[in-house]
């Protein structure tokens, strides 16, 4: 996953960029908690560009990330997600509580 933080916008972006499988599914969400406690954003963007394939592990995958960042305030939003995984989001009410946003211009510094 890389990761993204704007200082003066206080958006955090992580960049999924393997399948999202019960195997990956625990190493992302420790990065992702980790990240999203240590820099406090006000926005929490998962950008699912590079995923393929998710099953019902990513689903609480972002479900979790979603109650951990409304528990410090923020708000959670996705971009950038495939059409058969933006299926399964739709079929389990996910959409329902985290949108869906449009691409943003991407003159973004990596952190890894």
């Amino acid at each position: 996953m890389r990761i993204n933080f704007d200082e003066q916008e206080k958006i955090l972006t992580l960049k999924i960029e393997e399948e999202i499988d019960h195997h990956m599914a625990g190493n992302l969400r420790r990065e992702a908690d980790y990240e999203i406690q240590r820099r406090n954003p006000k926005r929490v963007i998962l950008d699912f560009n590079n995923v393929v394939f998710m099953d019902s592990a990513g689903i609480g995958m972002v479900i979790g990330r979603y109650k951990i960042a409304s528990m410090i305030g923020a708000k959670l939003e996705m971009r950038n997600v495939k059409e058969n995984i933006k299926k399964i989001f739709e079929m389990t009410g996910v959409l329902k509580i985290i949108p869906i946003i449009e691409e943003e211009k991407e003159n973004e510094k990596i952190v890894w």
